[in-house]
């Protein structure tokens, strides 16, 4: 097989492996955000999910407990940010960063005995037919239970939004908090249950990277995810469908650049470190037009006043 080939295969691996993760991710900001919210401790709400999905797996011996453990701990974090931007009306950019910096330093603390051990975690599955299809069988049909669950939670939050009581009151509260009142929803208890279902799946992500994908914990080891996957959400202009697209490309970047790195292409290997988040920021830039005009009417508030 012909280096190209190789790397092709490996490029379309990848974005499924790394981009999953920030998939998670990108589903619980964009569900937080379709509220009228914007949640920067994303990151942060993937490293407690990665790291007590990783030790509570490590304790019980199943990556069940972990899962759960997981999507627990990012909710509880970004709970604590449901109350001080809604309760105590704090800043909402600077409290998502410090809450980013505040599970950093939870995790490098509780993860700390943890640090490069190796577990069984989650196993992929072969789908059995579906795996087989040259180039693109191993990489979409032979992976973990999450990648599945990932590639429906897509459709169903689409659905969800748009063909659903549940889904119309969030994109009222994220329109106008005051209108929505004034249709008798309460925008205090949505935004919370939407923060705290999208800390949750952000938890999902970790757990995907911890458990899934790499089968150990490390110190930081989302390195900036939760941040791209903030971006991921502007680049897939509030739709979960689209929201996946972007993802892939995130993780297929990553899966270049390592593919690259193993054939020993004569390029830096700093630069092609900064390859996956270079192509999303400049795929950000083009796509910010379209991207604006989509955005949710109680963003743009946030955006300008940062409250």
């Amino acid at each position: 097989m012909s280096t190209f080939w190789i790397v092709l295969g490996g490029a379309f691996t990848g974005a499924v492996g790394p981009g999953i993760s920030v998939l998670y991710a990108t589903y619980g900001e964009l569900i937080t955000e379709r509220a009228g919210r914007i949640n920067l401790g994303t990151e942060g709400c993937m490293l407690m999910g990665a790291c007590f999905g990783f030790i509570a797996t490590v304790e019980t011996g199943s990556a069940t407990l972990g899962v759960l453990a997981a999507m627990l701990a990012g909710s509880m974090l970004s709970l604590i940010f449901a109350y001080l931007v809604i309760f105590r009306d704090t800043n909402q950019l600077a409290t998502g960063f410090a809450l980013t910096m505040f599970g950093a330093g939870v995790t490098a603390w509780a993860g700390r005995d943890y640090v490069d051990s190796l577990i069984g975690g989650l196993n992929p599955i072969s789908i059995p037919l579906l795996s087989q299809i040259p180039l693109v069988g191993k990489a979409l049909f032979r992976q973990d239970i999450l990648v599945y669950l990932a590639y429906a939670l897509g459709p169903l939050l689409w659905f969800g939004l748009y063909y659903t009581k549940w889904g119309l009151s969030l994109r009222a509260v994220g329109e106008s908090v005051t209108v929505a009142f004034a249709a008798g929803r309460n925008p205090a208890l949505i935004q919370v249950a939407a923060i705290a279902f999208g800390g949750a799946l952000s938890g999902l992500g970790g757990a995907q990277l911890s458990l899934a994908f790499t089968h150990t914990w490390s110190e930081g080891m989302t390195v900036g995810r939760g941040f791209i996957a903030v971006g991921l959400v502007i680049f897939g202009m509030w739709s979960p469908v689209r929201a996946m697209a972007g993802a892939f490309l995130f993780g297929g970047a990553i899966g270049l650049q390592l593919q690259l790195q193993s054939v020993g292409a004569p390029v830096s290997p700093f630069i092609l470190d900064m390859f996956p988040y270079v192509i999303t920021l400049a795929v950000l830039a083009l796509w910010s037009g379209a991207a604006s005009r989509a955005m949710p009417e109680g963003l743009r508030t946030v955006l300008r006043g940062g409250t």
